[in-house]
């Protein structure tokens, strides 16, 4: 369930950085909106993720994958320039969010919490 909640954080994230755009500076009202209220769905459900999944694989999936959409959105439906560095940015964003997730998962004895140190 924690993932479920962790993509409908980031699809959340998404629409309100692309309402953000289309917003104008809070120029427009209607984006102005939506980009508030997706900003808020978009931190319930990381809040949500979080009571399950490290803290450090959940940020950087939200944020890369946030990032990643957002970029492609911007290439194809903004029609924002592509460059290869732009491009090369993006791919190594997506390694190493998968670097991060694959490292978290292989750990077998992890630091203590704070919650055990304070005990």
């Amino acid at each position: 369930m924690h993932w479920l909640y962790l993509w409908l954080a980031i699809v959340f994230e998404v629409g309100g950085t692309l309402s953000m755009k289309l917003s104008g500076g809070f120029t427009k009202w209607q984006p102005s909106i939506l980009l508030v209220v997706f900003y808020i769905c978009s931190f319930v459900f990381l809040t949500l993720t979080l009571k399950g999944l490290e803290v450090s694989t959940v940020y950087a999936i939200w944020s890369g994958a946030g990032i990643v959409a957002i970029t492609i959105i911007g290439f194809v439906y903004l029609g924002e320039h592509v460059n290869v560095t732009k491009v090369l940015s993006i791919v190594l964003i997506v390694i190493g969010v998968i670097s991060l997730n694959l490292s978290s998962e292989k750990t077998s004895d992890p630091l203590p919490t704070v919650s055990e140190s304070i005990e």
